[in-house]
């Protein structure tokens, strides 16, 4: 009996453990709403921090075309929760699950057949929507980058694996980045709008930069067609560089000779600033005249200019040069004729002098001084009328029967002697004797 006694305790003791494993509480169910399912599929994992706190049971559409998934959980949930739909890995097929983010345990619990609606629910972004969004060019586009990546990383492993160590900190300062972009949100927000400006200011002078971009295109080509000279300077440059720092070593050693100069020019600078302010009434009136010396030296056209003048010089100092030798000749031989004309300058000047004086009284008769041309005869008037010429040596025999011979008054012979003489002999003048027997030196006016 003992022996039936304690199987049926362990029974009993079976049957309780079971009920209680297997019975009891059956959880508690939500309805979720989704815009879309994300690729959920019945007896997907529901977790809470990264463990399981239930399955899904059922997926379905409403009615305004959301997806309804239903939930069993262990635990109530509370308002404020949220859920997001993610995937364990890119690849793999029903691999999705519902990350809960749950709400305060101080707020109420949703009811039992509660449902969190899609304001409060994310569904995932697949990649086939993110291509869907791209046209036909974009995505062959991205398929030669996705190729040209594959064919980067072909034979490259060890390289790829050492890059990747630094993948993490890049994402790490990445994500310092952005913190520190969404910190300052106004000035983001400033730089952002100001960006979109500057942008549209670029996008209207388009047409600019297309030409810019061009011309640097050609330039830039310009350069690569004469890299060889490029690269020759390159390699002359360092000895030009060494020879320019030697040459500025030298240069400070001769700043400091330098210095007593410049210490000694300041006391001879001191009145140059006033003298240059006076300078500068002086030299800006000089401005029109260099403008106009400017026009005089070089002015637009033909032989109209002293550079014009300056060329045609060379032809008249060759012309000038064949005819230096006649002049002196010349000169030469007018050098006595010089020599018997200057003793009659004051007679020239007092021609000159009492013309005007002697012509400006006039009565009704005309002026005073009447000047009649006396010609010598040059016909003769024969009986019957006839004129014959008279010979050249006959023409002045009637004027010297007439007693008008020629004058040949000596230099200073048309006045008195008077005191201002040196000495009586002076007066007329006749030249040391060069002129005896060339003028008549008592053919002077009468009186003292």
């Amino acid at each position: 009996m003992a022996r039936i006694a304690g199987v049926g305790a362990l029974v009993v003791a079976v049957v309780l453990v079971a009920l209680l494993l297997l019975g009891g509480d059956d959880g508690h169910e939500y309805n979720l709403l989704f815009e879309t399912g994300g690729q959920l599929v019945p007896d997907n994992q529901v977790l809470v921090g990264g463990q399981p706190v239930g399955t899904i049971d059922e997926i379905s559409l409403t009615e305004d075309a959301q997806a309804e998934v239903k939930i069993t959980t262990d635990e109530p949930l509370h308002e404020g929760t949220t859920a997001v739909i993610r995937s364990t890995s890119l690849s793999g097929i029903a691999n999705r699950y519902i990350s809960l983010s749950p709400g305060p345990d101080n707020a109420e619990e949703i009811p039992d057949g509660g449902t969190i609606t899609s304001a409060r629910t994310t569904s995932p972004v697949d990649l086939d929507q993110l291509f869907n969004t791209l046209d036909a060019p974009t995505r062959v586009a991205l398929q030669k980058v996705i190729q040209g990546q594959g064919t980067l990383y072909t034979g490259n492993y060890a390289e790829a694996r050492e890059t990747y160590k630094y993948f993490a900190p890049g994402l790490q300062a990445t994500e310092r980045l952005l913190a520190e972009l969404n910190r300052d949100q106004s000035s983001l927000s400033r730089f952002l709008v100001e960006g979109s400006g500057a942008l549209g200011a670029i996008a209207e002078r388009r047409d600019d930069l297309s030409a810019l971009i061009s011309n640097a295109n050609q330039a830039l080509g310009a350069i690569a067609e004469r890299n060889r000279d490029l690269d020759r300077t390159l390699v002359a440059l360092p000895p030009a560089m060494r020879q320019a720092n030697t040459t500025f070593v030298n240069l400070r050693a001769a700043l400091d000779d330098l210095d007593p100069l410049v210490a000694d020019s300041l006391v001879g600078t001191r009145d140059l600033a006033p003298f240059l302010r006076d300078l500068r009434s002086v030299v800006d009136p000089a401005i029109p005249v260099f403008g106009d010396l400017t026009e005089t030296v070089a002015r637009p056209g033909q032989n109209n200019d002293l550079t014009d003048a300056l060329r045609t010089t060379v032809g008249a100092q060759k012309a000038s040069g064949r005819s230096v030798g006649p002049t002196l000749t010349a000169l030469d031989d007018a050098q006595p004729n010089i020599e018997f004309a200057v003793p009659y300058t004051p007679e020239l000047m007092s021609f000159i002098a009492k013309l005007g004086q002697v012509t400006s009284y006039y009565d009704a008769n005309g002026h005073y001084a009447r000047v009649l041309p006396a010609a010598a005869n040059l016909f003769r008037n024969n009986p019957g009328g006839d004129l014959t010429p008279i010979p050249p040596s006959q023409q002045f025999d009637q004027i010297a029967e007439q007693g008008l011979g020629p004058f040949l008054r000596c230099p200073g012979g048309s006045t008195q002697a008077n005191a201002g003489w040196p000495s009586p002999t002076d007066h007329p003048f006749l030249g040391g004797g060069t002129l005896d027997g060339e003028c008549d030196p008592d053919a002077v006016p009468p009186g003292p």
